[in-house]
């Protein structure tokens, strides 16, 4: 049996270390880690890794694993068809007994509608300061002038990204849409 960990935060401006922390004190010889929502599995390849990786008998332990119901019981239900279980560490719940699917389903309900509250709280705030005046929305963090100037002068998407401070992909973005 290994035991195989799965740290994920949302964005990447969170922090890792505490969930890789307790995974390591679980005894995990294999973690794999990624800073991506938990609200849907798209894009979470770590994740897909680490269930194409189980073998029978093996241990997938997370620390927060989604927040969509559906989602996490067809997440524990794919370990389950490669005979391995998973265990939640906060609070602590294994699907090896017989308790464990309800709680890890009633865990995943209550994680959804968490998601669900946050997501209308900050509707409600954004609509707030949009009827105060305050409101400006998501401010650009590139120039987008300054992108499209520089590849007017030549230089290739690695080389603006590099003097721009940002990723190609998104020199790549703006380039797109221009």
């Amino acid at each position: 049996m290994t035991k195989i960990g799965y740290a994920r935060v949302s964005s990447t401006d969170q922090d890792l270390d505490i969930q890789l922390a307790k995974l390591i004190a679980q005894g995990c010889g294999i973690i794999r880690s990624e800073k991506l929502s938990g609200a849907s599995r798209d894009g979470r390849d770590e994740l897909k890794t680490v269930i194409d990786f189980l073998r029978p008998d093996d241990e997938l332990i997370v620390d927060r694993l989604g927040r969509d119901t559906r989602d996490v019981l067809n997440i524990i239900h794919e370990v389950e068809q490669k005979g391995a279980f998973v265990t939640v560490l906060d609070p602590y719940v294994s699907k090896q007994g017989d308790m464990g699917h309800l709680v890890i389903t009633v865990l995943c309900m209550v994680a959804q509608m968490e998601r669900r509250f946050i997501k209308n709280r900050q509707l409600d705030g954004i609509q707030r300061a949009k009827t105060n005046g305050v409101y400006k929305g998501g401010q650009r963090r590139i120039d987008r002038d300054k992108v499209l100037g520089l590849k007017q002068s030549g230089l290739t998407p690695t080389e603006i990204a590099t003097q721009v401070g940002c990723s190609r992909m998104q020199v790549y973005r703006i380039l797109n849409f221009a």
